[in-house]
């Protein structure tokens, strides 16, 4: 479980991601609430619009990315911003989440092959 945990985390960041990018082009298009008093329903968002690393690597640096780009043009420009960023976290979303179910069931069943092999040689 532990050493799944990156990966479940990387699937929960952009899992909510994708949520917020979808939840932000909402905004843009029928509201004008906050940015960050939209991030405050999730748990990652906050840290990510601050520029807190949530994430290593590639993926981290298209956080502090995406992040940066945010806000900083009107409104058309924007929504197209979000749009073809959509594509692009809808695949890394799919892509962690898979990574994380087939790793952390892997992992799973490793230990308990290695428990059941201690209990036949104490046996």
């Amino acid at each position: 479980m532990l050493l799944s945990a990156e990966k479940k985390k990387r699937a929960a960041v952009f899992g909510e991601l994708y949520e917020y990018n979808e939840l932000l082009l909402l905004n843009l298009k029928f509201g004008r609430e906050d940015m960050r008093a939209l991030a405050k329903k999730f748990r990652y968002m906050g840290d990510v619009l601050d520029g807190k690393p949530v994430l290593k690597g590639d993926d981290g640096e298209f956080l502090i990315s995406y992040a940066k780009n945010l806000g900083s043009t009107d409104a058309l420009s924007q929504i197209d911003y979000l749009n073809e960023r959509k594509s692009y976290i809808k695949r890394h979303k799919d892509e962690s989440s898979a990574d994380y179910k087939k790793y952390s069931s892997l992992y799973v069943k490793i230990f308990l092959m290695l428990g059941i092999l201690i209990a036949v040689l104490i046996a």
